[in-house]
């Protein structure tokens, strides 16, 4: 049975949620990464973006996903069809690689951003990246260079990062800098080995 010892990583855009997975996977915690599984059947899918939304979002075998990001945020149809399209496959993708990762006994975490909002994933325990929502708007900005506007439709497209916090298992806090958030970091992975002791091989 697939997600029996999975953790749902989740947070909102720009709250650090990369970071703290790569955080994680230094201190030995093993990561499912929904996006780069998204990315790659999105590629592997590049034939049919350019039919639905046509040729100018595909660059030779890849799809320009920011180009066609920038159209399905301004196009609540054209969103939709295209996450009823890939959002099977990606399902599909992660129970596979879920019950590899259950066949260990041990917990693990799947990188999910959309894990409250679509709520595709039997998954119990949850921990959430959480920054203020005032210092994830500034953080967006800086880091893709949009328009205030922009910026907060974007942010606008997910949850509520407040209402995930209150939704969260455990909060990993990134209201500060690098080593407050490596401190969070090192602190959730002690919360782990402590309810969870490592098998014995």
């Amino acid at each position: 049975m697939p997600y029996r010892y999975a953790i749902a990583l989740t947070g909102g855009i720009a709250t650090g949620k990369s970071t703290v997975a790569s955080l994680l996977a230094l201190s030995g915690l093993r990561i499912i990464d929904a996006d780069t599984i998204s990315h790659r059947i999105l590629d592997q899918n590049a034939g049919w973006v350019a039919e639905h939304f046509g040729d100018t979002f595909v660059k030779g075998d890849k799809v320009d996903r920011p180009a066609l990001g920038k159209l399905v945020f301004a196009d609540p149809d054209a969103k939709k069809e295209l996450e009823n399209f890939l959002h099977p496959k990606i399902r599909a993708a992660i129970e596979e690689e879920s019950e590899k990762q259950d066949a260990l006994g041990y917990p693990y975490l799947i990188d999910i951003p959309l894990f409250f909002e679509t709520q595709s994933y039997p998954i119990k325990d949850s921990v959430v990246v959480y920054t203020p929502k005032a210092l994830q708007l500034e953080r967006f900005i800086k880091r893709n260079g949009f328009s205030e506007e922009e910026s907060l439709r974007r942010i606008g497209s997910q949850m509520d990062i407040d209402e995930k916090k209150a939704r969260a298992t455990w909060v990993i806090d990134n209201s500060s800098n690098l080593k407050h958030l490596q401190g969070e970091c090192e602190q959730f992975v002690e919360t782990i080995k402590a309810l969870y002791p490592v098998p014995k091989v």
